[in-house]
């Protein structure tokens, strides 16, 4: 059990938790999340030859599409590795 000074405070206290913080962030993630939906349409919108040029398929990019946040980028990009030791 760590003890703390009276002076010293928890991580948790030192963070306020404003409204606008709290929007602001909630903001940012919703535009990401917009911004990643519209790459990945358009990449669906490539035809088969381009898609496989960037070492991906059309399925590849529909199962990132099903991800949240990073893992679509990361699904993507082990999909690229799986085909480039083919």
């Amino acid at each position: 059990m760590a003890l703390s000074l009276p002076g010293e405070r928890p991580s948790v206290a030192a963070m306020p938790l404003s409204p606008f913080a709290v929007f602001a962030r909630w903001v940012a993630k919703a535009q990401a999340a917009r911004t990643r939906r519209t790459a990945l349409a358009a990449l669906l919108k490539l035809d088969h030859n381009r898609l496989n040029d960037l070492g991906i398929d059309r399925q590849d990019v529909v199962d990132a599409m099903r991800l949240n946040g990073t893992a679509a980028g990361r699904k993507l990009t082990a999909a690229r590795a799986v085909k480039a030791r083919l």
